[in-house]
């Protein structure tokens, strides 16, 4: 087996595919790339058994012979981002040794046989349909900071996907916030959609998808893949029913305030560098009268407060608030100001963007989103 490349296309496949090898693991092959060369394209895979990658590359690929095999992620992936050369030629040179050779010189490391890589099961198709790739990415952007870690509540590590017609909804919750964006389509789709898709896939969809890229999606039996670009992922979609979260969302208030985004994630960063010590757990106070107050109670590194001029609309109010979740949510919003909203000190946390007439026209979709407050 023997092909030629330019070095720069090597590269970025391998960039891509690197985002599904595994880590240290009990299991090596899930470690490595698969290459396998076809006769006029070069397939590159990565497998860690919950998501895999492939990426394609077809132009300017010269084969000289076709083969398969299999070599370590982290050593083969460092090793081609070193080269400088404008091109570099592969082969395999006896039972296990693989040679990169340049212009500029040559190295063996060496390989493994693709018959242990193991084999991205297919997804058995019961529905596709397309998105604009600003949507998929946005749509992650605004909603993915809120999903949970871990696996107590594993509904809870991914994003709820809901498309129909012509909206798309993304959502997702860790049971102490809870993020919602909608978008409208310009081309509608002849079929519904509503599944639960890993973070972790959600997180690498985002990074890899470029600019212009239409986003294909083939769902089935639990199992869901992306197409665009170069790019193939496949993924386990995650069983169980996302939380009935439409009547989260609070409906009434008794106090609401307008503020500058900016004024207010610069005022939080401020106070998190003392808040850090208490879980950032800060005060909020409103006051229609002198504005709003940001609070936190002395620690080992000391004690900090700031006030803020905003907009308090009906009842003067102290809440407390996780001041990183405030500025996660703060972070998804595009608008120059925001509006916070809630009923009583102990309710459910309503931020939304306020919309001027740049923001309608401009902004695609609709965020909204809800914090818990913190005893105090």
């Amino acid at each position: 087996m023997k092909f030629e490349i330019p070095t720069k296309a090597l590269q970025k496949g391998l960039s891509v595919v690197s985002h599904a090898t595994a880590g240290i693991t009990t299991t090596p092959i899930l470690e490595n790339i698969l290459i396998k060369v076809n006769y006029k394209s070069i397939v590159l895979t990565a497998n860690n058994l919950e998501m895999a990658i492939e990426y394609i590359l077809e132009d300017d690929v010269k084969v000289i012979s076709e083969g398969a095999f299999s070599v370590p992620s982290k050593l083969f992936g460092s090793y081609i981002g070193l080269l400088q050369d404008d091109n570099v030629s592969i082969e395999l040179k006896g039972s296990d040794v693989l040679e990169i050779k340049t212009e500029s010189g040559k190295t063996k490391v060496k390989w493994i046989s693709a018959d242990d890589f193991p084999v991205i099961p297919g997804v058995k198709q019961e529905l596709s349909l397309s998105l604009k790739w600003r949507v998929v990415r946005q749509s992650i952007e605004k909603t993915l900071f809120s999903s949970a870690e871990g696996n107590i509540r594993p509904t809870l590590a991914g994003l709820f996907v809901n498309i129909s017609w012509n909206e798309t909804t993304f959502a997702s919750t860790d049971s102490f916030r809870l993020s919602e964006y909608k978008t409208v389509l310009e081309t509608p789709n002849e079929v519904s959609f509503s599944q639960i898709i890993p973070s972790k896939t959600c997180h690498e969809i985002k990074s890899i998808i470029s600019d212009d890229d239409d986003v294909k999606i083939i769902s089935g039996e639990n199992q869901i893949a992306f197409f665009f670009g170069n790019v193939k992922m496949y993924s386990r979609l995650l069983n169980g029913k996302f939380p009935d979260y439409s009547n989260f969302f609070p409906s009434n208030y008794a106090t609401k305030w307008v503020i500058n985004r900016v004024d207010l994630m610069g005022a939080l960063k401020k106070i998190n560098l003392i808040s850090r010590e208490n879980n950032y757990s800060i005060k909020m106070s409103f006051s229609a009268e002198s504005g709003i107050l940001l609070e936190t109670s002395e620690t080992q590194i000391g004690e900090g407060e700031l006030p803020l001029p905003g907009a308090v609309e009906w009842e003067d109010a102290i809440i407390g608030i996780n001041s990183t979740y405030f500025l996660e949510a703060l972070g998804a919003i595009e608008t120059t100001h925001i509006s916070l909203q809630f009923e009583s000190p102990l309710a459910p946390i309503l931020l939304l963007p306020v919309l001027d007439e740049w923001a309608k026209k401009a902004l695609p979709g609709e965020f909204r989103h809800i914090i818990m407050p913190l005893k105090i």
